[in-house]
């Protein structure tokens, strides 16, 4: 469960037949995210979770150093 009291409660706004999420600057600015930062957004089944992409360079890297344990 979200705790309100530290959750930034936000609605979303139409953007043709989409909705969309606009996210503040501040928020932006504290992930490092701009309008090219690919982002992966899942879900726990409960909750919307949004957050930057994982470069596909370091995602090699990972699976390698994984492969060698």
């Amino acid at each position: 469960m979200v705790d309100t009291a530290l959750a930034m409660i936000k609605k979303l706004t139409r953007h043709g037949n989409s909705l969309a999420l606009i996210i503040d600057k501040g928020v932006l600015d504290l992930l490092d995210i701009t309008a090219d930062t690919p982002l992966a957004v899942e879900t726990d089944g409960r909750a919307l979770i949004v957050s930057p992409a994982a470069a596909p360079e370091r995602q090699r890297r990972v699976a390698a150093a994984l492969a060698r344990v």
